[in-house]
């Protein structure tokens, strides 16, 4: 087929310098978004929270034996900041986010007027699911949301090359990333409009070819890994009510994130919860009105993608224990417990059902409205929800004990203490980030990746390790003084890294002592 004449195609081929402009447009308020919303995280150093660490120097490693959640995208961060420094790849990562979602979104809207596209783009760069995501720290999902439009419409227009390209983003973000891509791109493809059944299965297969090519990299470390998924997660990470209009309407309006941390300042007020439902009805009613040719190849896919998405967080919001079973029974179900990050096709559909409500009221008013009422709801997103996203440098002491520990040729791995996953440091704002000492170094790290996750009425849930040796570690920490340097030792720990303070290992050899953190050197067993 020649491209040329696909609709979507012709959407945004135009010759000359009103082409350009048109087609560089969308881009550029998804740059003008992205300054909006980062605001103080673009300033010097790096922006630490939750799932979002970044570390000077990061190294070149292989996955160790919990389930691989961060590849390749620690890897692929690592080989950029080989070319660029490490600072500017995070805020390229970022910015890069909200470029690409926008661009993605206005290419698949089927008007050929700018103002839909421009609807389209604000829409998907800036909503509650984005907000909570990326204050959650989960920067390498969002690749995968951003690049989501763009897979959809490489499924339309078909072609593997093209396929793969458009998939890269979601590729390197890893598995959260690739599921959610995967939802929306087979559905697509198993919809589309085709002469023949030939043709669909043709489309299918492809789309699992490369799915399952670009998966490959934490695919096969998960399959070999001995990780395990304990079924309590369902429950720990189940959708909840972030607003007045329960849980239900909580993910209709694109939020309903687990963690009451990465709710946007707000957000949850009446009004916000309100205008923000009542924007998803006009959205989802504009969608389901879509009724443009350009439109057809897709609609059913993302309507179908949508749907599965919202049904899976309404199974674990309300059926945990159906899923639990099923992630009990197997264990590769385990990544379905964070029901709500398969919002994302939903997302995207209201964007595009935003758009055509544009495109059927069309005028620069109605434009200017549709493009300026996604920040107006959610306003607090903007300067890094209010500084809750800011730059910071890590301590020169930090960085004196990565390079002590990776000039070191001698094997062994590296303990981190305390026995938790999350720090808040005071130099960090108090804001809690998941432990750098996993990603600081050139050696194994063994640190306790169990999870302790509040509870909406209360209490707290402990969702256990996934990495075996975990348990081991934490086992070895629970001998007497006396033996529990040895015990570690006897695991292959060379180092152990702990607060300054810390007095667990006093017959261990202090090798760096500073004001907040304390290296320590076991002597291998005899």
């Amino acid at each position: 087929m020649d491209i040329r004449s696909h609709p979507l195609e012709s959407v945004i081929m135009r010759s000359g310098w009103v082409g350009t402009a048109e087609r560089s447009a969308p881009a550029l308020l998804g740059l003008l978004l992205a300054l909006l919303a980062l605001g103080p995280a673009l300033g010097p150093g790096f922006v630490l929270r939750y799932d979002m660490v970044f570390v000077p120097d990061p190294p070149l490693t292989v996955p160790g034996e919990g389930f691989p959640r961060a590849v390749p995208s620690d890897l692929v961060v690592a080989l950029l900041s080989r070319i660029a420094p490490d600072q500017l790849v995070q805020k390229a990562i970022l910015i890069g986010i909200f470029v690409l979602a926008a661009s993605g979104a206005a290419a698949l809207v089927p008007s050929r007027r700018l103002g839909p596209r421009l609807a389209a783009a604000a829409f998907y760069t800036w909503n509650a699911y984005l907000a909570q995501r990326l204050l959650l720290g989960q920067w390498a999902l969002l690749l995968g949301v951003a690049g989501l439009p763009w897979a959809v419409r490489a499924v339309v227009l078909g072609g593997r090359l093209r396929l793969a390209v458009a998939l890269l983003p979601a590729a390197v973000g890893g598995f959260q990333a690739m599921l959610v891509s995967a939802l929306a791109v087979l559905a697509t493809a198993a919809t589309a409009p085709v002469p023949a059944w030939g043709v669909r299965v043709r489309q299918v297969a492809e789309a699992v070819l490369a799915l399952g090519v670009l998966s490959l990299p934490w695919l096969v470390p998960a399959l070999l890994s001995r990780a395990v998924t304990d079924p309590a997660g369902v429950e720990a990470f189940a959708a909840r009510a972030d607003g007045p209009l329960g849980t239900v309407g909580s993910l209709l309006s694109l939020g309903g994130i687990w963690n009451a941390n990465a709710v946007v300042p707000g957000q949850g007020s009446w009004w916000s919860a309100i205008v923000r439902l009542a924007l998803a009805a006009v959205a989802v009613w504009g969608f389901a009105r879509l009724r443009a040719p350009r439109a057809a190849p897709y609609r059913a896919g993302v309507a179908v993608a949508a749907g599965g998405g919202l049904a899976v967080a309404l199974v674990g919001a309300f059926a945990p224990g159906a899923l639990g079973g099923l992630i009990a029974w197997w264990p590769g179900f385990g990544p379905l417990r964070d029901g709500q990050l398969y919002l994302a096709p939903f997302v995207l559909l209201q964007a595009v059902g935003l758009a055509s409500v544009v495109a059927r009221w069309h005028s620069r008013a109605v434009v200017a409205v549709a493009v300026a009422v996604p920040v107006l709801v959610l306003p607090t997103f903007a300067l890094g929800a209010f500084g809750r996203l800011s730059a910071v440098d890590y301590p020169d002491e930090w960085r004196r004990v990565q390079a002590i520990v990776n000039a070191d040729p001698a094997p062994g791995a590296l303990l981190s203490l305390p026995w938790g996953a999350h720090r808040a440091f005071e130099w960090n704002g108090r804001r809690v980030v998941l432990d750098p000492a996993t990603k600081m170094f050139r050696r194994r790290v063994l640190w306790n990746d169990a999870l302790l996750v509040g509870l909406p009425g209360g209490g707290r849930l402990r969702v256990a390790a996934e990495d075996p040796a975990s348990a081991a570690a934490e086992a070895a920490l629970r001998a007497g003084p006396g033996g529990r340097a040895a015990a570690l030792a006897g695991l292959g720990v060379r180092y152990v890294l702990a607060p300054a303070g810390d007095n667990t290992f006093q017959d261990a050899v202090t090798v760096f002592q500073g004001r907040e953190i304390r290296l320590l050197r076991l002597d291998p067993p005899l």
